[in-house]
């Protein structure tokens, strides 16, 4: 089997470092260093500057306990100084990562081509970025990253969980620190609605809390051996105390102490009680309740915490489940992510888009077809017979049209990502992140042939050059693909899934598309109607009529909520009514396109940048996960 059929995926955390292979016939296998099935990611800095990990930073600390670095995994830039030694922070984060890709490779036989790198749900793009980098400099080739409670659902429905599609479940995920997410299982994959994070809500505080017990608070570090030292001896006896009611602490210099069941269970309680209020509050952020989830799981290394599953049944209503190797679930998760097998018959699965989807594709495609079709025929020639020949022609309509045949484009383009990658050979498209980027990326394209095509065609209908007419359907749409690409990107690098999903986020805004469509339809029949004396004033109301719906449809995209339409809307659309005229249809267009430019705009800071579920102070997710 060769190395391009394995897949890799690495969970590091703050205590420990997980590589899980995952092969083509469907089994995995726990990578092994120094004999145990984890690498510490603890490591060493020696004096010329090279970076140890495992045992071997383990043994050279207790000579130089001062070299030692207990959480590589910090997003830094910069140098560090670790007694002396200068040494880069993306270096230190790279050197468990490099381990594991040795290991691996020596397992495989080769340099493993699909590598995929489990991150906290909470994470945005820079931390993301950030361990792009890290993984680059660790001699990986670009990874796959993968949330840790997608990856733990994408595993428990792999293994027999029964979570079907519309259901939520949540991920509460106890490390050094602890992040509790839900998700919702869509039907390509899981999508994030909440995620809420405290880095004190985890294993090292228990470790701290349970440390101070036993050494009444005093420096228990010993002659020339560092503080981690005791925190190890402490972690280690907390890990016992799960199975065992009492284990015996040895402190370097100092007496042997035994710790026993109810001295922890003394020092996780404030910690269980956290995490069992970040559970609660996570489920309401996601507007649900204890009915709606199909149930609570804890993963991580302190998953195992004496009464967490009691503090966290208390607050929901739901007894959580512990996994079977809670700190082993994500890495599997994620070597499955995504994965298309080579026989599979049925690769992708093409979605039909329900009636809602639907109508938001239909409507701004009829309407860019309308007006295209009214601005043709409504078209004014002039001079036919003589030498000076011109066509009045709506220009704003023109615009306009381009702007929504580009919407109907965007709003399927989750239908046309699926089109593509159901014929594509590459594996990468098949994720969901691939289908909605080139979706996504296809829509523009095809959005903007539309537009020219537009040009073209009025070019040669009327016999005219068609470079004016290319500029008013080309440049209006640029802010909005400019901001459709960097969607695009989002969903590549798969930052982060939107509340709703992606067909939501990419769903034209319908009702100002309607109220936009019927007002440029009006004003142009009021500019080319028959203005005979007994229908005068009709036409002419129409035309303000029009102006009005122009600008509603304006505000429409501007603002979302109810109040601040009704604020913004009269003024605006008394403006667009008093300016109606020939001239002024381009500039009523071109205030439009913007207006739809900054709806996607703020679509993207709302939903991807900066979700407005995630703004809870605890938030701030800790780099390392246990």
């Amino acid at each position: 089997m060769g190395a391009a059929e394995v897949r890799l995926s690495i969970d590091c955390g703050g205590a420990t470092t997980v590589g899980v292979l995952a092969w083509a016939d469907g089994g995995a296998s726990v990578l092994s260093f120094d004999g145990v099935p984890f690498l510490p990611s603890a490591l060493y800095v020696a004096a010329d500057g090279r970076v140890w990990t495992g045992q071997r930073a383990w043994q050279a600390a207790e000579e130089q306990p001062s070299r030692l670095i207990p959480s590589p995994r910090r997003p830094a830039d910069g140098e560090l100084v670790v007694d002396g030694t200068r040494v880069e922070a993306v270096e230190l984060a790279a050197a468990p990562l490099r381990r594991v890709a040795a290991e691996a490779e020596r397992v495989v036989g080769g340099p493993v081509r699909d590598v995929r790198l489990v991150v906290p749900a909470g994470w945005g793009p820079r931390r993301r970025t950030w361990m792009r980098q890290v993984a680059h400099r660790a001699g990986l080739v670009q990874p796959r990253l993968v949330e840790v409670p997608v990856a733990v659902a994408e595993q428990l429905a792999g293994t027999g969980v029964r979570l079907p599609v519309g259901s939520s479940v949540v991920v509460v995920d106890v490390g050094a620190g602890a992040e509790v997410t839900v998700l919702r299982r869509g039907p390509v994959g899981f999508e994030v609605l909440a995620t809420l994070a405290d880095p004190a809500a985890g294993g090292a505080s228990v470790d701290a809390a349970l440390a101070a017990v036993l050494t009444d608070g005093q420096d228990a570090s010993g002659d020339g051996v560092g503080p981690w030292a005791a925190v190890e001896c402490v972690r280690v006896a907390k890990e016992a105390l799960v199975s065992y009611s009492a284990v015996t602490v040895l402190f370097a210099g100092q007496a042997p102490v035994v710790a026993n069941r109810a001295m922890l269970d003394e020092a996780a309680r404030p910690v269980v009680r956290r995490v069992a209020d970040l559970a609660q509050e996570c489920i309401a952020a996601a507007e649900l309740s204890a009915g709606d989830l199909a149930g609570i799981f804890c993963v991580g290394g302190s998953a195992r915490l004496p009464q967490l599953d009691a503090a966290i049944a208390e607050r929901t209503g739901i007894t959580p489940t512990v996994v079977a190797e809670p700190q082993l679930v994500a890495a599997f998760g994620a070597a499955e992510a995504g994965f298309v097998s080579p026989g599979a018959t049925a690769a992708v699965v093409v979605p039909v888009p329900p009636v809602r989807r639907a109508i938001g594709i239909a409507v701004p495609g009829f309407a860019s077809l309308a007006l295209i079709w009214q601005c043709i025929v409504t078209a004014e020639r002039n001079n036919i017979f003589l030498g000076v020949y011109w066509v009045e022609f709506n220009l704003g309509g023109l615009a306009m049209a381009a702007v929504f045949a580009l919407l109907a484009c965007l709003a399927a383009g989750t239908v046309l990502g699926s089109l593509i990658a159901a014929r594509s050979p590459t594996p990468d498209v098949r994720t969901e992140g691939g289908k909605v980027s080139i979706g996504i990326l296809a829509a523009v394209s095809v959005g903007a042939a539309i537009a020219g095509l537009y040009a073209v065609v009025i070019s040669q209908y009327f016999a005219v050059p068609v470079g004016g007419y290319l500029r008013w359907v080309l440049w209006p749409i640029v802010p909005i693909a400019v901001m459709a690409m960097v969607m695009a990107v989002v969903a590549a690098r798969q930052w982060r899934t939107p509340h709703g999903g992606w067909s939501t986020l990419l769903a034209a805004p319908t009702g100002s598309v309607v109220a936009a469509a019927l007002g440029m339809g009006l004003i142009q029949y009021s500019l080319t109607a028959p203005r005979w004396p007994h229908v005068l004033v009709w036409v002419d109301l129409a035309g303000r009529v029009g102006g009005l719906l122009l600008g509603v449809g304006i505000v429409m995209a501007l603002v979302t909520p109810l109040m601040f339409r009704l604020i913004l809307a009269a003024p605006v659309a008394v403006i667009g009514a008093a300016i109606v005229n020939r001239q002024s249809t381009g500039i009523l267009a071109v205030c439009y396109a913007v207006a739809v430019a900054v709806w996607w705009a703020s679509r993207v800071w709302t939903h991807i940048v900066h979700p407005p579920v995630a703004t809870a102070g605890s938030r701030r997710s800790p780099p390392g996960g246990g």
